[in-house]
């Protein structure tokens, strides 16, 4: 008698489930098929950059057995972008996570993050009709693009849709470990930056700070975007590179907002809802000197 299959654990359903070219029409025959298993395995190896052995432990199976998920996976992603086929993600031996493993008893579960960061953004929207206060990484009247090398921060009283300058507070040498705590101390409740990196967005995820990344241009301009909950972010902007500059245009850090994905244009937009479509829009990683 064959034994029962093991599902496999995964963290998080995907946060959109098609992708295609949006240069062609999309041939139902030519769709690559990829489950939601095989997903898991390319965030936790891709994304968060973990080894084989761990990933198998996430995922509550065999090494080899996650060694062979991620080479399909990979074979299924490069199919897509090498040959113009749109990706269904959908489908798999998988069960969600309940919250019961290592990962969730050790306060690192990616959905439990994520549903944090979804209350305290309610939490904050409601704030933005009383008071609180917003820090802005600060370098010349501009938004600094290294949250990790920051030397100063513009704190603004943000009350009934306006945002008002308090003070500009230098950082006094904090290295990116000590900066969450120093915007904490400061009372700062949300902040906006440009590029940030993973260990940062952490640490002010446990401070309780709303974080707003991927912005460029006017400090003053930003802060008030973001009273009027008008600010275009990307919440995915993160610095991962280090030891080269890059400049700010069409790649790396953009003015990308971003709200609830579903199968669709990826193309983030603050706080809207996308239908399903086709991936327009990447992502991108900023390559600077960014606190990690």
């Amino acid at each position: 008698m064959p034994r029962p299959h093991k599902k496999r654990r995964v963290c998080m359903m995907p946060a959109v489930s098609c992708f295609g070219p949006t240069d062609c029409p999309v041939d139902e025959s030519s769709i690559v098929r990829m489950t939601v298993d095989e997903l898991e395995v390319l965030r936790l190896m891709d994304i968060e950059g973990l080894t084989q052995e761990d990933c198998a432990k996430k995922m509550d199976v065999a090494r080899t057995t996650a060694q062979a998920i991620y080479q399909s996976a990979r074979k299924k992603a490069a199919e897509c972008l090498v040959f113009g086929h749109s990706l269904m993600i959908e489908g798999g031996s998988y069960q969600v996570c309940d919250g019961g493993a290592g990962c969730c008893e050790s306060g690192k579960c990616i959905r439990e993050a994520l549903e944090r960061e979804t209350n305290l953004e309610n939490h904050l929207r409601e704030k933005r009709r009383e008071h609180m206060k917003l820090a802005v990484t600060y370098e010349n009247g501009n938004v600094f693009q290294h949250f990790g090398h920051t030397e100063a921060f513009a704190l603004y009283n943000v009350e009934n849709g306006e945002a008002v300058l308090e003070k500009v507070v230098p950082t006094e040498g904090s290295g990116h470990g000590a900066l969450a705590d120093f915007l904490k101390e400061m009372g700062a409740e949300a902040l906006i930056c440009g590029g940030i990196g993973r260990g940062a967005k952490i640490a002010l995820a446990e401070a309780g700070i709303a974080l707003y990344p991927g912005v460029s241009g006017s400090v003053e301009a930003a802060a008030k975007a973001y009273a009027a909950g008008e600010l275009a972010f990307n919440a995915d902007t993160e610095c991962n590179h280090h030891g080269h500059h890059h400049e700010h245009g069409d790649h790396d850090c953009g003015h990308h907002g971003h709200g609830e994905h579903g199968c669709g244009h990826h193309g983030h937009h603050d706080h809207g809802e996308h239908g399903c479509g086709h991936h327009g829009h990447h992502d991108h990683d900023c390559g600077g000197h960014c606190g990690r």
